[in-house]
């Protein structure tokens, strides 16, 4: 008897702490269809109007638009395409001089909440520092924020793929 009085109330107290749990939840990107993801060719129409925290003006530059200047060597700036993720729309922005990326930006991220804030306040200089390191796409996810890293990968690859980097 003693042993089942135990079993159900430490079965109740998990669930208590299950459903008491507290997600990353953004309204916006729940209401927003996923475009862009699989594809990659349309930034989300919420992309030019998702305020960022990366102090980035309020209008996203176009998915496809590039100011490369022409050359022998790839240099210019280079902007991939808006990728839908679950909490928001993600845009990475590369500068590349010589062939070599010297800089990697993510332009627009999720920021509509404090989760949000958090996890990406430490998670977008470690990818835009890992992508300076690495010249490529092959880059590790960020731990804890998984979903905002396969975002900026994808957006990522778009802007190589258009600066014609290998």
């Amino acid at each position: 008897m003693k042993k089942i009085v135990i079993a159900v109330m430490s079965t109740i107290s998990g669930l208590v702490l299950l459903f008491s749990y507290r997600t990353s939840t953004n309204s916006d990107a729940a209401m927003t269809p996923a475009t862009g993801v699989s594809g990659g060719t349309e930034p989300s129409a919420s992309a030019s109007t998702t305020p960022n925290a990366g102090g980035a003006s309020g209008a996203a530059p176009s998915a496809g638009g590039s100011s490369a200047a022409s050359g022998s060597s790839a240099s210019g700036t280079y902007t991939g395409d808006a990728v839908d993720t679950r909490w928001g729309p993600v845009q990475v922005q590369i500068v590349v001089k010589d062939g070599k990326i010297t800089s990697a930006d993510a332009i627009v991220y999720p920021s509509g909440n404090h989760e949000d804030q958090k996890i990406n306040a430490y998670a977008i200089p470690q990818l835009n520092a890992e992508v300076v390191a690495a010249q490529s796409a092959k880059i590790d996810a960020v731990s804890g924020a998984t979903v905002t890293s396969d975002g900026y990968l994808t957006s990522l690859q778009s802007a190589i793929d258009q600066a014609h980097l290998t």
